[in-house]
């Protein structure tokens, strides 16, 4: 599977510990993140993560923040995105189960890196059940 993170100073660490998992696993990670705790623009790290998804460079993205709102709101202005806001490894299932979402967005002041890892480990392994939820989902983009 071919993965795009972003993360901002509040996750390095985090997305470092999900890169190595990741690669072990034998997915490919692209990093568009900050490897420091130097304030950056989260913006600056998210819009390639969705970029990455949208262009079909990506299956999915992970993205990382504070509170992980700042980034979802960002990935989330992307025609074609759906990022869900994740604090629990049900909340991730359930994302992708009824939401079809694309990009999961951790919290890292938050959620612990045990936690994130099963989070994102649930995303990947969750399929979208379609059904009522793809009528939903079809509903989401703005007609222009």
């Amino acid at each position: 599977m071919r993965i795009s993170i972003g993360n901002d100073h509040a996750g390095p660490d985090y997305k470092q510990a999900i890169l190595k998992h990741l690669e072990a696993q034998g997915h490919t990670v692209t990093n568009h993140g900050t490897d420091t705790f130097d304030s950056v623009d989260y913006p600056d790290f998210g819009h390639p993560v969705a970029l990455d998804v949208t262009e079909g460079r990506a299956d999915f993205g992970i993205v990382i923040c504070g509170s992980g709102n700042g980034i979802a709101i960002t990935v989330n202005k992307h025609q074609g995105i759906r990022a869900a806001l994740c604090w629990t490894k049900e909340i991730a299932a359930l994302a992708r189960q009824h939401n079809d979402a694309n990009i999961i967005s951790i919290p890292a002041r938050f959620t612990s890196i045990k936690q994130t890892i099963e989070m994102v480990d649930t995303f990947l392994a969750t399929a979208f059940e379609g059904g009522r939820h793809a009528n939903r989902v079809n509903k989401i983009p703005v007609c222009q």
